[in-house]
C-alpha cells in the first residue's frame, strides 16, 4: 500500500463533509491556560500566546469557556453583558486578534452561550426586578407565593436549597436552577427568545466558527409550576435536595426544540458554523437525540456518559455509541472524558501507579469514538486532579456541600508550560489556583523534545484518527469484549479499522483472529500476541 494513500483517501472523504463531523476540538478555561499581564488570572491576550501549541495538536477548533462580563460567582457562567469581554480576560480587540490568529493556524473558534439563564447583575434582569409592569417583566421567571408564603413549587437548585428566592421588590418569587445570583430567563416569551438569538449573532458577525450553549434542557420550565415528583430509591449517595426529585417540570420543556430551530435558522445564514448543546439528567439520551434530530436543530450534543463515570468499562463505552446509530435522521454525538465541571479523568479511573500507562491507552480510546471527541486543556499532558484546601476552593457548588462534594476547582487549575518557571510558567503573579506539584512536573516544554511523551502520543493518535476516513467519520461496525480484550471496530466506504484495548491491569492475549491485518499503531508495547496492561492497538483489516 502506498504510504500516503490513507491520508489522500482522508483527505477526498472529509472534503465531502462539513468540517466538524469527526472533529477533534480543545475546551479552553480562560482563567487557567495563559496569563498575559501577571494577575495571576488566565486571558484572551495569554490564550492568543498559546494558540500554536493547540495547533500542533491536530485538533480543529478551540472552546473557550465563558470569557463574558460578569461578578464571576459562578466563574463566568453568570454572565452579566453577553456582548462585551470581562476586563480580567481583557477586550473585544483582543477577542478579534485570537479569532484572527486562531484562522491564521487553521483553528476553529467556538464559544460558550449561557441561555439559560443570566447574572442578577445583567441589566435585564435589573429592569425585570423593578416592578411586574416593565417591558422585561417577564424575560425571568417570577411567581406569587402559595397561600402560607412558600415557593411555588418544589423546585430545587442544583447548588442546594430551593430554586426559588424572594424579591422584595417585586413580591414574588424569581427562578434559579443554579445560583441564587443565576436568575432563569424565561424563553417561553418570544422577546427574551430574540434577545439571546441577536447576542448569538453579534459573535457571528465577529467571526466565530460556532458554539457550544450551556444547560440547554434547563432553557424553558412548565408554566403550571407543577411541583417534580420524588426520585425512586437508589444506594448512590445524595448530597443535595435536588438529587431527591426527577426534573420534570423546572426544565426539558417539549417548546425547546422549537427555538433550537430559531438558532439553526440564524446559524444557516453564515457558512459553516457548528453548534454543540451540553445535555446532563436523568433524560440526557433523549433530550440530546430532540436537540440534534433532522437538518432544522443543532449539530450535535454531549451529555456525561464519561464525564462522572467512577470507572471507564467497556459496556459504558458500547451502550453510549449504540444510542447514536449511523442512521439517517438521527444526530451526530460528541464525547468528553474531561471538563471544567468533571473531575481529571486519569484521576477519577486510575490509580497513581496506573495512570501514565492508562493515559495513553485513553488517547487512543477517545480517537477510536465515532462523533466529535473534546479534549480539556491539559489532557494531551496528562493533568491530574488538584487537592485544593477548603480556605483555597471558589468553586461555589464545593463550598456549599463541602467535604462531600469534589471540588470542580481541582480540575481547573493551571496549564503548566515549564518546568523551571515560577508557577509552571502560567504567571508571573500569584495563580489563582495552585498549579500543583504532580502537575508542574508535566509541563509542555518537559515533554515537547522527548518522543515517547504523552504530548507527542496524543498527536500521534489524532493523526492517525485525522488520517483514518473510518476513525475520522466512519460507522461503528463492532463494539464488544471478547476474552478480555476489548475491541471497536470502525467502517467507511472501502476501509475497515479495529481497535482492541486492554482496559484492565494484567496482559491479556490477544485471539488470534482479531490480531490478523496492517498494524498502524500500537500502546504501551502491544503486539499481535498480547496487549500488555492498558496496552492497545489498531489494525486495518
Amino acid at each position: 500500500m502506498n504510504r500516503h494513500e490513507p491520508s489522500m483517501r482522508a483527505e477526498a472523504a472529509s472534503a465531502a463533509l462539513p468540517w466538524w463531523k469527526g472533529a477533534a476540538i480543545y475546551q479552553i478555561y480562560p482563567r487557567s491556560f495563559q496569563d498575559s499581564n501577571g494577575d495571576g488570572i488566565g486571558d484572551l491576550p495569554g490564550i492568543t500566546q498559546r494558540l500554536p501549541h493547540v495547533a500542533s495538536l491536530g485538533v480543529d477548533a478551540i472552546w473557550i469557556s465563558p470569557f463574558f462580563v460578569s461578578p464571576m460567582k459562578d466563574f463566568g457562567y453568570d454572565v452579566a453583558d453577553y456582548c462585551d469581554v470581562d476586563p480580567i480576560f481583557g477586550t473585544l480587540a483582543d477577542f478579534d486578534a485570537l479569532v484572527a490568529r486562531a484562522h491564521e493556524l487553521g483553528l476553529k473558534v467556538l464559544i460558550d452561550q449561557v441561555y439559560s439563564h443570566t447574572s442578577d447583575e445583567h441589566p435585564w434582569f435589573a429592569e425585570s426586578r423593578s416592578d411586574r409592569t416593565n417591558p422585561k417583566h417577564d424575560w425571568f421567571v417570577w411567581a406569587d407565593a402559595k397561600p402560607d408564603g412558600s415557593p411555588p413549587s418544589n423546585w430545587q437548585s442544583v447548588f442546594g436549597g430551593p430554586a426559588w428566592t424572594w424579591d422584595a421588590r417585586r413580591g414574588q418569587y424569581y427562578l434559579h436552577n443554579f445560583l441564587s445570583s443565576q436568575p432563569q430567563l424565561n424563553l417561553h416569551n418570544p422577546q427574551a427568545q430574540q434577545a439571546v438569538l441577536d447576542v448569538m449573532r453579534f459573535w457571528l458577525e465577529r467571526g466565530v466558527d460556532g458554539f457550544r450553549i450551556d444547560a440547554l434542557n434547563f432553557a424553558m420550565h412548565d408554566p403550571e409550576l407543577r411541583d417534580n415528583p420524588p426520585a425512586p430509591a437508589t444506594d448512590r449517595q445524595r448530597t443535595r435536595p435536588f438529587d431527591f426529585q426527577l426534573k420534570k417540570y423546572n426544565q426539558s420543556h417539549p417548546d425547546i426544540p422549537a427555538f433550537i430551530e430559531r438558532i439553526r435558522a440564524l446559524t444557516d445564514e453564515f457558512d459553516g458554523v457548528f453548534t454543540v448543546a451540553e445535555v446532563g439528567g436523568d433524560e440526557a439520551e433523549r433530550e440530546m437525540k430532540a436537540f440534534t434530530e433532522g437538518d432544522a436543530r443543532l449539530n450535535s450534543a454531549y451529555g456525561f456518559n464519561f464525564l462522572y463515570a467512577d470507572k471507564l468499562t467497556a459496556g459504558a463505552i458500547c451502550a453510549a455509541l449504540a444510542q447514536w446509530p449511523d442512521e439517517r435522521g438521527t444526530g451526530w454525538p460528541s464525547w468528553a472524558f474531561e471538563n471544567h465541571d468533571a473531575p481529571r479523568a486519569v484521576s477519577r479511573w486510575w490509580s497513581a501507579g496506573e495512570r501514565d500507562a492508562a493515559a495513553r491507552m485513553k488517547a487512543l480510546l477517545l480517537a477510536s469514538l465515532r462523533g466529535n471527541i473534546i479534549l480539556y486543556y491539559g489532557e494531551e499532558l496528562g493533568l491530574t486532579q488538584v487537592e485544593i484546601p477548603f480556605e483555597q476552593l471558589h468553586d461555589p457548588e464545593a463550598i456549599a456541600n463541602w467535604p462531600l462534594t469534589l471540588s470542580r476547582d481541582g480540575a481547573r487549575t493551571p496549564m503548566p508550560w515549564s518546568t523551571s518557571a515560577p508557577n509552571a510558567g502560567f504567571t508571573s503573579g500569584e495563580p489563582w489556583l495552585p498549579v500543583g506539584e504532580e502537575n508542574a512536573r508535566r509541563a509542555v516544554d518537559g515533554q515537547e523534545d522527548r518522543a515517547d511523551s504523552l504530548l507527542n502520543h496524543t498527536r500521534a493518535m489524532l493523526a492517525l484518527r485525522n488520517a483514518n476516513p473510518a476513525l475520522h467519520h466512519g460507522s461503528v461496525a463492532r463494539c464488544e469484549t471478547l476474552d478480555g480484550i476489548f475491541l471497536i471496530e470502525r467502517q467507511a466506504p472501502g476501509q475497515t479499522i479495529r481497535c482492541l484495548f486492554n482496559l484492565g491491569a494484567e496482559g491479556a492475549p490477544i485471539p488470534h483472529d482479531l490480531g490478523q491485518g496492517h498494524v498502524l499503531a500500537t500502546v504501551n508495547n502491544a503486539t499481535a500476541e498480547i496487549l500488555p496492561p492498558y496496552g492497545a492497538m489498531v489494525i486495518e483489516l
